[in-house]
């Protein structure tokens, strides 16, 4: 077979591993697991960092400074193009906008952001707007508050 013969459907998906079907497949008599040993018993796990009890990396790379991960606030993201499936003066907070999919939770905070347009006259409730967000929706005679 050759690149150009290849398609979306010839090569798209590997035939699974048959183990412990006789020696000629490669895979027979210990199936791949090797004698004896922890990993050759049935139902044996190993931890994803385990490196077979050599130092694992995580812990070989040294750890200094501050990291602002567990502390950073993060917003969800719906840009104006979105608000348009809503009906003309309906208020849309982050309940409304969670039942249309838009977002994963009411809990969540909401950025809206200016991309794309809007026709409709809504009222909106969210965390942070941007700039380009706020004009779109004030020109349109709606409103923008801050939640």
């Amino acid at each position: 077979m050759l690149n150009h013969e290849i398609t979306s459907i010839v090569g798209k998906s590997k035939s699974r591993r048959r183990i412990g079907r006789g020696n000629g497949s490669g895979y027979g008599k210990t199936s791949g697991r090797g004698h004896k040993g922890a990993g050759s018993r049935a139902g044996s796990t190993s931890m994803s960092p385990f490196e077979g009890g050599q130092m694992p990396l995580f812990r070989r790379i040294p750890k200094r400074g501050f990291s602002n991960y567990d502390f950073a606030t993060r917003y969800e993201i719906v840009n104006i193009s979105q608000l348009d499936r809503f009906e003309e003066g309906e208020s849309i907070g982050a309940e409304q906008l969670s039942n249309a999919g838009l977002i994963g939770s009411k809990k969540s905070k909401v950025k809206i952001l200016g991309d794309g347009e809007l026709t409709k006259k809504l009222e909106i409730l969210a965390q942070k707007f941007s700039k380009s967000a706020e004009q779109k929706i004030v020109a349109l005679g709606g409103t923008a508050k801050v939640v």
